[in-house]
């Protein structure tokens, strides 16, 4: 488990379309788990800037009452309005900076981040692979 590598406390913050666990872990993992998860936050055919408001302040909630150690960001691309699964209608730029946003919030509070690519079920499978490329140039020009 994470907690055993030294995080005690991690936040997974879920950019998924998807209101299935974005992590299962056993007991003692999940009790160390603040979640900030979207779907529960923002209603079908969302677009753009009412997401970006929603994420912003679901964003800030979470870390400031989890104050983690650690945090999991899945980039999901199933909220792209391309997407055959997804069920809100953000565009590449809205999803770019949805990454912009999370990657600048972490780095500038100093807390170390996992970025994992979820989700992407796009009618053109170029669409998804734009929205995961864009999600690791914008943790490149942070991080590297």
């Amino acid at each position: 488990p994470i907690e055993r590598q030294g995080a005690r406390r991690t936040a997974p913050i879920d950019g998924r379309d998807d209101d299935r666990p974005c992590f299962q872990g056993g007991r003692e993992t999940r009790e160390h788990l603040v979640r900030w998860n979207q779907p529960e936050r923002v209603p079908d055919g969302t677009v753009d800037e009412d997401y970006l408001a929603a994420l912003a302040k679901g964003v800030v909630e979470t870390l400031q009452r989890s104050k983690p150690e650690l945090v999991i960001y899945l980039a999901g691309a199933d909220p792209h309005e391309g997407d055959r699964l997804g069920r809100l209608k953000l565009t590449k730029d809205g999803l770019a900076e949805r990454d912009d946003f999370v990657l600048q919030t972490l780095h500038r509070l100093d807390i170390p981040v996992a970025v994992t690519m979820a989700g992407g079920y796009g009618h053109d499978i170029a669409d998804t692979v734009d929205i995961h490329f864009q999600t690791v140039c914008s943790a490149a020009r942070l991080f590297a």
